[in-house]
């Protein structure tokens, strides 16, 4: 790659490129939870029942957990330009069809194709940071970018709850869906992979390589062999600190997908709260996951420069964040807002921490098939997707949440203890013949 700027000093157009994975995850949240902020009105207007809200809720988790693989494949196939425009737009003319939505049929089947058309996206985000980051940076770079997700729920949930209510329910699922639209045909204009970007510099590109980034990892190289074997899908599958961390990944789900559904319909028919208030108070915990995502990234990212092991550096900070995460069972012996807020907050900061657990698909996978193990790390951590909120709708049905969030909390504590005894030394899968990366053997438990 010829050095365009004509100066030694490195430029940082990583830090560009994070910043359009960070607006990705926003809208990719926003057209996860906005069901959630429609639920308490939409589910009186179609006459749908707490367990036909449960499965409605569930259904985005269907295809979205089952097309992880697939999703994983196609990242590593194709470019994240186009496959990410695909996705966004696909998934965005999903959303807005909600808005038309006449009964149960209707919007589970729409929100199948929106867990469907998103499959593919978090896969893509762990091959574009592992194409622009080195491997000291990649902790802060997946905290950066997955707090888009808080960061858009906070302070775009009460703009959400406003929409509905002057526009309504349909009102709320045309808006995020135009939004969409028009963001992934700006995404295809200005992303690129690090050896086709016009404004990088050879010295970024030595950073970034010297540094263990996959900065020609952009797809599978002609006349490589194909990933598409049986043989790959069990390299990732049969190990066992892999088998810690989706286990793990499936506990941090469980607290994420309790916010991304039932949340808002807990404060507002559970607690007796007011629907617009709600939409402010829901805002506090997401931004309690934001601050607990980004401790525990740039915390992880300063124990590895300090010489601390990557097991250490990586692990200790999701330990300790499932383990917060059970918090939540404080919430049933609590009678005020202020009190009920504190809970959820505090267990959700602590699932937040956890959210680094992505690093792991950097480290562990294989290098050629990066894209195949974040898809079945996705695939194992959103069946809670699937099963928390068809869960929830059984246990409530009686009027009676404490259950749930007891549900909740324990697999938070589940998650933890599979961090602390499943997930061993931390090395790189490789098939039998082929030698490890000698770089990432210096860690302990």
């Amino acid at each position: 790659m010829e050095n365009l700027s004509g100066n030694t000093r490195k430029t940082r157009i990583r830090y560009a490129m994070l910043a359009l994975v960070f607006i990705n995850v926003m809208i990719n949240y926003l057209d996860r939870s906005n069901l959630s902020v429609a639920a308490a009105t939409l589910s009186k207007d179609l006459n749908l029942s707490t367990v036909e809200m449960g499965l409605i809720f569930s259904a985005f988790g269907w295809t979205y957990a089952i097309l992880q693989i697939p999703g994983g494949l196609l990242a590593d196939k194709i470019g994240p330009r186009v496959l990410y425009a695909l996705c966004l737009i696909t998934w965005s003319v999903a959303t807005l069809c909600q808005g038309f939505a006449r009964g149960f049929v209707s919007l589970f089947g729409l929100r199948l194709a929106t867990g469907a058309f998103e499959a593919p996206s978090y896969p893509i985000n762990n091959r574009i940071v592992t194409s622009w980051f080195p491997n000291h940076e990649r902790a802060s770079a997946i905290a950066l970018y997955v707090s888009g997700q808080f960061i858009g729920l906070a302070f775009f949930t009460p703009v959400l709850v406003t929409i509905q209510y002057y526009f309504g329910w349909k009102g709320l699922f045309v808006t995020t869906g135009l939004v969409g639209l028009l963001w992934g045909v700006i995404w295809y204009f200005l992303y690129r992979d690090p050896l086709e970007h016009p404004r990088v510099n050879q010295e970024e590109l030595n950073y970034i390589q010297k540094g263990g980034g996959l900065i020609e990892g952009k797809k599978v190289a002609a006349g490589q062999p194909s990933i598409w074997k049986w043989e790959n899908l069990k390299q990732v599958i049969a190990n066992r600190n892999l088998w810690g961390v989706y286990i793990g990944q499936f506990a941090m789900n469980a607290m994420l997908w309790f916010f991304l559904t039932w949340f808002p319909t807990y404060l507002v028919q559970y607690r007796g709260l007011n629907f617009i208030k709600t939409g402010y108070l829901a805002s506090i915990p997401f931004l309690a996951a934001c601050a607990g995502l980004l401790l525990s990234g740039f915390v992880s990212d300063y124990l590895i420069r300090q010489g601390k092991s990557i097991g250490m550096a990586r692990k200790t900070p999701i330990i300790i964040g499932l383990i917060v995460s059970a918090s939540i069972v404080g919430a049933n012996y609590s009678t005020g807002t202020a009190a009920i807020i504190f809970f959820m907050a505090l267990a959700f900061f602590g699932a937040g921490m956890a959210l680094i657990s992505w690093v792991f698909v950097s480290i562990l996978s294989p290098k050629h098939l990066i894209g195949l193990t974040g898809g079945v790390f996705n695939f194992m951590g959103n069946l809670a997707s699937i099963v928390v909120p068809i869960v929830i709708g059984f246990l409530v049905k009686g009027g009676d949440f404490k259950p749930a969030l007891i549900f909740i909390g324990t697999l938070g504590l589940i998650g933890a203890c599979s961090y602390l005894f499943l997930v061993g030394k931390i090395e790189q899968v490789t098939a039998p013949t082929e030698p490890k990366e000698q770089e990432l053997l210096s860690t302990s438990k």
